[in-house]
């Protein structure tokens, strides 16, 4: 018996499950404690990561180290919801319809929790729950193919990988809808249950304007595999694929009582039109959103982003060094699933993403930084999945090996990397302690009353968007606000009074507060515009 064999058992060592998959062959005695235990495996896992993803997300805020103005943006957007307005914005500009940036409305959803809790917190803990949620089907989709052991080593690996951790770092972000879409999306498509495949699918185009695209690309792997699969061989008296029961010898069938004997139709009759429906509908939506909806809420009429395609206006006046491509699709592929997740036709799904990514000619998009690798975690996990199955019947042996260590190997690159990556800080003392200089910010941004008009910098916004209205800095034309809160501790302003005349020549305004690198200004002339 060779090394495949020992980790992922070849058929006839394993009793073979519907659609391929193994499952353990077990002595009665504990059987039924290890089932219970193995259902619940992922769940735990979940429950732990949830844990980790809040607790690094809350003490971040803690100790106001928000990276950019993304969470306040989601923010005033799902503060809108929640008091039954428009979603806007007005980080982005005054009144500014968000559905005008990003067509993700999926965002809503928050707002009833929003409603009750009115924090940037509450955006952050229906983050961590997102996340740690996707982590149920990916772990539950590899024990249903490779084994628990192996199961519980990709839900390991998959929670604790690179993307997944730089996304929760990087406060809150309409993404995190994505994943557990994709996860049990591509979960049912490893199961063979291609119409809870599709239906999974379909709600990615409320995610962002790009994500129809990736739920066309599920449709066009459903459709493949509908094809390329054969039909799952069925025992007497087991159920078919109509639901029914395959024939036991001198047994009537409740088909034949119906008089519907006949020849059944395959997966790729049945769900291939539905597939191709998917595909459809996915590129439809978001050529909609990019072409009327968000042009219809922008106050220039267009998409903002297409600059960023094609290069006028955009950062980078260049295309993505060959370099930085091969650098950044070894980090997705190669940590994650050793290569192999290169065999399955689950990681179509990813070449969406990846593809605007590097097109784009702005070089935020181009690395492993921020969010935009979180997406592809759960493709190329699942990918790994579906081809160390495919690997089990390959002639060549040291493919049959490779596969099969794999999931261990991933699992140990994950605990490694996250050595250096930011779960690691959880391991340390001064993450939970909020120290005097963030306590004294938090004191001087308190005398900003609340349902004030603010203009501000990253700084203070985690501080202020819950109970006034925030301005960013610099973009609050025709509004005087009554406030001007900044993060001045590199000292860009080098005179806030004289800043704050050159951003609004009509209005006066007088220094209540400098400490700590904050800069307080309020406005003592009558209010002018909004």
């Amino acid at each position: 018996m060779d090394r495949a064999e020992a980790v992922i058992p070849a058929e006839g060592t394993r009793t073979a499950a519907r659609g391929g998959a193994a499952v353990d062959d077990a002595p009665a005695t504990g059987s039924v404690l290890g089932r219970i235990g193995a259902r619940a495996d992922p769940y735990l896992l979940a429950a732990g990561f949830f844990v980790a993803f809040l607790l690094l997300s809350v003490t971040r805020y803690d100790r106001m180290l928000t990276m950019s103005w993304d969470l306040g943006i989601f923010e005033e957007a799902i503060k809108s919801y929640a008091h039954f307005h428009a979603p806007v914005a007005d980080l982005k500009g005054p009144g500014f319809n968000i559905l005008g940036d990003h067509f993700s409305p999926i965002t809503v959803l928050i707002a009833p929790f929003y409603r009750i809790f009115p924090s940037p917190v509450t955006l952050l803990v229906a983050q961590a729950v997102l996340f740690a949620v996707s982590v149920i089907p990916v772990t539950r989709g590899a024990a249903f193919v490779l084994g628990r052991g192996r199961g519980l080593a990709i839900g390991v690996a998959y929670g604790l990988s690179w993307g997944v951790q730089r996304a929760v770092e990087f406060d809150f972000h309409e993404i995190a809808f994505a994943m557990p879409l994709l996860a049990f999306s591509l979960e049912a498509v490893l199961r063979r249950k291609w119409a809870p495949a599709m239906w999974w699918a379909v709600p990615l185009i409320f995610v962002k304007e790009d994500m129809g695209v990736t739920a066309a690309a599920i449709g066009v792997i459903v459709w493949l595999r509908t094809r390329r699969d054969p039909d799952p061989e069925t025992e007497p008296g087991t159920p078919d694929a109509s639901g029914g029961t395959e024939a036991v010898p001198g047994q009537r069938t409740e088909r034949d009582e119906a008089g519907g004997a006949g020849p059944r139709l395959t997966d790729g009759m049945r769900y291939g039109p539905y597939a191709m429906g998917l595909a459809s509908l996915g590129v439809l939506a978001s050529a909609l959103a990019f072409a009327v909806i968000i042009p219809a809420f922008n106050t220039t009429g267009g998409y903002d982003y297409w600059n960023k395609l094609n290069g006028n206006g955009a950062p980078m006046p260049g295309h993505i060094p060959f370099a930085t491509a091969v650098h950044t699709l070894l980090w997705i592929l190669l940590p994650t699933s050793g290569l192999l997740a290169l065999r399955s036709p689950l990681l179509l799904a990813a070449l969406p993403t990846i593809g605007w990514r590097f097109i784009s000619h702005d070089d935020h998009y181009w690395g492993t930084d921020w969010h935009y690798s979180a997406v592809l975690m759960p493709v190329v996990f699942l990918a790994l999945v579906d081809a160390a199955a495919l690997s089990r019947t390959s002639p060549r042996p040291w493919l049959r090996s490779y596969a099969s260590g794999l999931p261990a190997a991933v699992a140990g690159a994950a605990l490694a990397l996250t050595m250096t990556l930011p779960l690691a800080s959880l391991s340390h003392g001064d993450t939970y302690k909020v120290d005097a200089h963030t306590k004294a910010v938090e004191k001087l941004l308190d005398e900003i009353p609340d349902g004030s008009s603010v203009e501000a910098n990253v700084g203070p916004i985690s501080r202020l968007v819950h109970r006034t209205t925030v301005y960013w800095v610099g973009s609050a034309q025709g509004v005087n606000p009554d406030y001007i809160a900044i993060d001045n501790a590199s000292g860009w302003v080098p005179d806030p009074l004289t800043y704050a005349k050159q951003l609004h020549p009509a209005a006066e305004y007088t220094e209540i507060a400098n400490a700590e690198g904050y800069v307080i200004l309020h406005r003592t002339s009558p209010p002018t515009g909004k």
